[in-house]
């Protein structure tokens, strides 16, 4: 892998972790486009880490009230739900790990689900603009759509904003939970990863690996702004043409 290609795989995955367009996809058909054979799955890691760490900046003031003001009800209750809406997603990705691991060959699977995301962001565009609060039943239904976006082509951001919205959640709200809840399905994946004796990365140069990280956490985090400023607007659903003429060209050609 050289330098300039470890670049640009940081900047898709920054760029599609939270735009609602699959950055597992996104990385599927890059190293297909780029012809990257990558040997197990470390690079991931690296690139996962720099949205992680993207998510933290940006969000640094709620994590830190959820944690110091942890004796609040409302706190307490909001991180049981994040808690509640992680666990569908730990018990797939661990129980199919295998399963979900082959589905990453397939470049036509990635596109048909690409053209699956691109349908569910068409609908939130008729989705009434609600302000209800989060609850246990909509954090574990959340939770359950963010355990289906493991499929490589499903938008993790696409399909849980798009949930919590036709729960009756705001734009805001919506954005900050599925976000919040991006931490440990983002931190899970790269433990996952990390786990898979496949994982070594000493083959990739550490200057590759550096710049992967910071390209994708700089992408990532001016994506993630850009995003939260474009929910307020409600035009979220303008990616869903994005995601399906990708999914589409890719069926077709390739």
């Amino acid at each position: 892998m050289t330098l300039l290609e470890a670049i640009i795989l940081g900047i898709i995955q920054g760029l599609t972790e939270f735009l609602p367009i699959s950055s597992s996809g996104h990385l599927v058909l890059g190293q297909n486009v780029l012809d990257i054979k990558l040997e197990g799955n470390g690079f991931e890691i690296v690139t996962h880490l720099g949205t992680l760490v993207s998510v933290l900046c940006i969000f640094w003031k709620e994590i830190l009230s959820l944690i110091l003001d942890i004796t609040d009800k409302n706190n307490r209750k909001y991180i049981f739900y994040l808690i509640l809406g992680t666990i569908p997603a730990v018990v797939i990705g661990f129980g199919a790990k295998t399963y979900f691991s082959e589905l990453f060959e397939s470049v036509q699977l990635v596109s048909i689900a690409l053209m699956v995301t691109g349908l569910i962001l068409f609908y939130s565009k008729k989705v009434k603009n609600n302000s209800f609060p989060i609850d246990a039943k909509k954090a574990l239904l959340i939770g359950i759509t963010q355990a289906i976006a493991i499929i490589p082509g499903i938008s993790r951001s696409g399909i849980t904003i798009c949930t919590a919205l036709s729960l009756g959640m705001s734009g805001k709200n919506a954005a900050k939970f599925s976000f919040l809840l991006a931490i440990p399905a983002i931190s899970g994946a790269g433990l996952l990863l990390a786990l898979d004796p496949q994982s070594d990365i000493t083959f990739i140069p550490l200057i590759s690996l550096i710049m992967a990280f910071i390209s994708s956490f700089l992408v990532g985090y001016i994506c993630l702004k850009w995003l939260l400023s474009l929910l307020e607007s409600g035009k979220f659903y303008f990616f869903g043409y994005y995601c399906f003429m990708i999914g589409l060209i890719v069926l077709v050609f390739f």
